[in-house]
């Protein structure tokens, strides 16, 4: 009998994986406990627009992440701070304070967990700072300069 798993199952497949089990499987565990489905051609023509939906919701994401990426380049970000008597920073720059800087600039709001600093920025300067958009495939960088107050 041909089902469509609803959940992974060992032994099985992973979900939404159309897999061919005997009948006494398929009747008796994996469709009461909620696993599986029949693959009748209601349910393969569901699997298939699900798949289609979810492959379009990617490439919206994708389309979404590389426009960002194009305005970050044209953005120029400023963050005034002070210093000490021998020039250097109070503190340091976090990626909390480049994503502040970023919003008061522009108005575009990033995350800052996908702003990437190695380290915090200690000294004044100008910086290109990148920022991860869709996962490690599409990436921006965010133009900041740090300056003295």
């Amino acid at each position: 009998m041909k089902v469509i798993l609803l959940k992974d199952v060992k032994g099985s497949g992973k979900a939404g994986a159309v897999v061919d089990v005997s009948d006494g499987f398929a009747r008796n565990f994996l469709i009461p406990k909620g696993l599986a489905r029949v693959a009748d051609a209601g349910s393969l023509n569901d699997l298939k627009n699900k798949e289609a939906a979810r492959l379009h919701k990617i490439e919206v994401d994708k389309a979404e992440a590389r426009e960002l990426a194009a305005k970050l380049e044209g953005i120029l970000c400023k963050i005034e701070v002070s210093h000490g008597a021998d020039g250097r920073l109070y503190g340091s720059i976090t990626s909390q304070h480049v994503a502040d800087a970023l919003k008061a600039a522009s108005g575009i709001d990033i995350d800052k967990r996908k702003i990437v600093l190695d380290n915090p920025i200690k000294a004044y300067g100008k910086f290109e700072i990148p920022v991860k958009l869709y996962g490690s495939e599409i990436q921006g960088k965010i133009n900041l300069i740090v300056t003295e107050k």
